[in-house]
């Protein structure tokens, strides 16, 4: 299969992701080659992930365009294979007929490939090779280091803004304390992927999804002080629906941080306080999403 690959670990697929992979598409389309990117199994870089395996690929494909995406085990052999050895498996291995990547792409043993090396070692057999710039917004470089500073402070419409579309998170619900349930508003259950990055403890207006269909909804992240939780859980009661979650997958897209988490005195006060977080969310949907 021919393929024009776009490389990169494209955490988060924000609107500097975005411009290489709709360059990706069009030479994909302009040859009839299959718009391919290649990413990882886990990242490259330290420190936490804004988004897991599973939602960059979904991203990578629905937001990014892509036809098909690669994951690669970042292992030892990966890290430690030359530059140029890489850059012929891209060819060979994988189909490549035309390769894009970012200004600052590094890539193969101690990073010593870059975007110029690779350019030359594609141009002088042929394969197309285009070099994507830097992208600014508000005069600030769009970038996954920005945009984890973003999330880590709970500014969801800023992250949404060099994201190019809404924070996101998804997994399977699994079984909470049923608390919610006992107050009125069951709770889908979701444990964070180890690694992952999560916006600061608080509550938020969220939208979930469930089977394709979506539905408004608050959001809990954080250690449940009221009811002596431990461990970070993400907790979302979509007003909406009806049904059982557990077991099934849902995604939660991340709107406005409504307010800190805290302790309530009684189970009662924190069951008024989520009727009014909700009320909250719904007023930001009804004014601020169509």
């Amino acid at each position: 299969m021919n393929r024009i690959i776009a490389l990169g670990f494209f955490d988060g697929v924000h609107l500097g992701h975005r411009q290489l992979l709709a360059r990706t598409r069009a030479m994909a389309d302009e040859t009839g080659a299959c718009a391919c990117a290649i990413t990882f199994d886990r990242s490259p870089g330290k420190g936490g992930t804004l988004t897991g395996l599973n939602d960059r690929v979904r991203l990578l494909k629905t937001v990014g365009g892509m036809d098909e995406v690669l994951v690669l085990p970042f292992d030892e052999g990966l890290m430690h294979t030359p530059w140029d050895v890489f850059a012929d498996h891209l060819l060979r291995r994988f189909g490549a007929v035309g390769l894009v990547c970012g200004w600052d792409y590094r890539f193969g043993d101690r990073a010593a490939g870059t975007p110029e090396l690779l350019q030359d070692y594609c141009l002088a057999r042929g394969v197309p090779c285009e070099i994507i710039p830097a992208l600014a917004l508000d005069g600030q470089l769009v970038s996954s280091t920005l945009l984890k500073q973003l999330v880590a402070a709970g500014d969801m419409a800023a992250a949404a803004r060099f994201y190019g579309h809404p924070h996101t998170l998804s997994g399977t619900v699994v079984t909470g304390q049923g608390l919610g349930h006992r107050l009125g508003f069951p709770t889908a259950n979701l444990l964070p992927e180890a690694g992952l990055l999560l916006p600061k403890n608080g509550v938020y207006a969220v939208r979930g999804t469930v089977d394709g269909a979506s539905y408004p909804g608050v959001c809990n992240v954080g250690t449940r002080p009221t009811v002596h939780g431990s461990g970070v859980r993400v907790e979302t009661w979509l007003a909406d629906f009806s049904g059982d979650l557990y077991g099934r997958p849902l995604i939660v897209d991340f709107y406005e941080y409504l307010r800190p988490e805290r302790k309530f005195d009684s189970l009662e006060e924190l069951k008024t306080e989520i009727f009014r977080n909700q009320q909250q969310a719904q007023a930001y949907f009804e004014q601020h999403v169509t």
